[in-house]
């Protein structure tokens, strides 16, 4: 597969998209990220990265975080998980408070907002004085020991996340929050602000693609917990446009709406592309192109 060469035509098919649609604006630093970046890098089970255009610039990956939380969640809790989050497509705004009070305070998954507290609420129960035990994951994960927080993105979400405190606080009512609200939304505003290029994403995801090894072979998850949250990401990784993401697509995918999104083809390559601007869904426009046209080219896919 002449990977290069396919990388170089997405980026020049998909040039009249980039800029186009509406970067987050509720977000004040996400809204500030020039239009006109467009990344994209493919790297292989056998450890071989291909890329284009701005593939090595940072940028806040918001939700694509929560991918790495849930498999650590997974690793310290094993299915009891699935007790206190849903796994199905949401239906709704990422943010519903009223679907999660039909529902009783159980998030429809681990994706939306409320189903990300829980997740985070069940790691901050394993979690020592000092530790950061998502930040360790993901360094582990992409040996990339230099990856952290944006503390003026982590500032910006602070000062704008008035739904997530209620949520969080909703949550709590519930008695599906074990730790104090406040702990658990510091945790999520300092989750989301996490800093990566689209190089270092492809490289932190290798494990989701190899049943659970990361490039250096170090084992970060099992193929069963590998198999669950590809799944998870299939039906709920991309908002609410998860079924347009499978007939586009066609491969378990988790977005951010710092433009960033990540792909998976189990047992042959992960794929991150960025450009920040987003669809009426929130997803990057000219990375859910670029995604299609890969599957396309390559005919590859789950389908």
């Amino acid at each position: 597969m002449d990977y290069p060469r396919i990388l170089a035509e997405i980026a020049e098919e998909v040039r009249p998209l980039v800029g186009q649609g509406r970067a987050a604006q509720y977000i004040p630093p996400l809204a500030e990220v020039p239009r006109d970046r467009f990344g994209m890098v493919l790297r292989t089970v056998g450890n071989e990265a291909y890329s284009v255009g701005h593939a090595r610039e940072r940028f806040s990956i918001q939700s694509i975080a929560k991918v790495f939380s849930l498999t650590l969640a997974t690793r310290l809790e094993g299915d009891a998980v699935w007790e206190r989050v849903s796994r199905e497509p949401s239906g709704t705004a990422f943010n519903s408070l009223v679907q999660l009070e039909v529902e009783r305070g159980i998030p429809r998954n681990p994706f939306i907002n409320a189903g990300a507290l829980v997740v985070l609420d069940m790691v901050l129960s394993h979690q020592r004085e000092g530790e950061d035990l998502v930040l360790d994951f993901v360094r582990r994960a992409g040996a990339s020991p230099d990856v952290g927080y944006d503390p003026v993105v982590a500032a910006a979400e602070r000062a704008t996340g008035h739904r997530n405190r209620a949520l969080a606080h909703f949550l709590k009512s519930f008695g599906n929050l074990r730790n104090d609200p406040d702990r658990v939304l510091d945790a999520y505003f300092l989750l989301c602000s996490i800093s990566m290029s689209c190089a270092e994403l492809a490289s932190a995801f290798q494990y989701l693609t190899t049943g659970g090894l990361t490039a250096g072979g170090e084992e970060v998850a099992t193929a069963r917990q590998v198999k669950r949250v590809n799944a998870v990401m299939l039906t709920c990784g991309v908002y609410d446009e998860a079924g347009d993401y499978a007939y586009r697509v066609g491969l378990p995918a988790k977005s951010g709406v710092g433009g960033g999104v990540v792909a998976v083809m189990p047992g042959r390559f992960v794929t991150a592309v960025w450009s920040p601007c987003l669809s009426e869904k929130g997803n990057s426009l000219a990375g859910t192109m670029a995604l299609e046209l890969l599957t396309t080219k390559t005919s590859l896919s789950v389908f």
